[in-house]
């Protein structure tokens, strides 16, 4: 493990999350080298069910966020 208390750890991610949420807001993309790429992505209107009534439902697009693991983080996997 690394040498950090909790708290300490603990305030660098609150930062990094808060970074990474402040560039997705502003159409920007991360990467981290290595471990991944976050981004936003268009999610395209499409045509949904209410599960509780099995109504169909129209479900308008949305811009979602989005990651893909690079390939030491996916290598680490297996």
């Amino acid at each position: 493990g690394a040498d950090i208390s909790k708290a300490a750890a603990g305030r660098a991610l609150d930062a990094f999350t808060d970074s990474v949420t402040a560039a997705l807001k502003d159409g920007d993309q991360v990467a981290l080298v290595g471990f991944g790429t976050f981004s936003v992505r268009e999610r395209s209107a499409r045509s949904g069910r209410n599960p509780q009534t099995g109504e169909t439902i129209q479900i308008s697009a949305a811009k979602v966020p989005s990651f893909k693991a690079g390939k030491a983080l996916k290598d680490a996997c297996n």
